[in-house]
């Protein structure tokens, strides 16, 4: 039987941490599709669209970016702090991210509405979890409670 002093995550970071999931498996098949797309150019005689050794390293950024984000959500139970702030820097990159896709599909007159989507909830998931919500849940105080 839990313990009364034991807090429940709440539902709205349960569906980060789901959104967040989505956005690893996205980071690591993008990185995968540059090497592919940039090997492809290579291997049919056209210019590839960076040099492979540029592919190499934003494809093991965006691998790196992946883990970082699988980390954080195996984590998330242990209410660390570290969690909340590598959440927010994920979420960050991540917003930016489908902004400026939404944004771009806007300038190319084919309004893209999943990356509208994708932006609007990654921005109200970095609200949630800079603000009160992620800071009650992941406060160092509030882990120290759980026995």
């Amino acid at each position: 039987m839990p313990n009364s002093t034991t807090t429940r995550m709440p539902k709205s970071l349960i569906f980060i941490l789901v959104l967040v999931c989505v956005h690893a498996i996205g980071a690591f098949f993008g990185g995968w599709a540059i090497i592919d797309e940039v090997q492809s150019k290579l291997d049919h005689g056209q210019d590839p669209p960076m040099p492979m050794a540029m592919a190499w390293l934003l494809a093991l950024f965006c691998c790196g970016l992946a883990a970082l984000h699988i980390t954080c959500v195996a984590m998330a139970r242990g209410r660390r702090s570290w969690v909340r702030v590598a959440l927010i820097v994920c979420l960050s990159i991540a917003a930016l991210g489908t902004v400026l896709t939404f944004l771009g599909s806007l300038i190319a007159g084919a309004p893209s509405h999943p990356a509208f989507l994708f932006a609007f909830a990654d921005l109200a998931a970095l609200w949630t979890v800079s603000g009160e919500t992620g800071r009650r849940y992941f406060s160092a105080r509030a882990g120290a409670q759980i026995s």
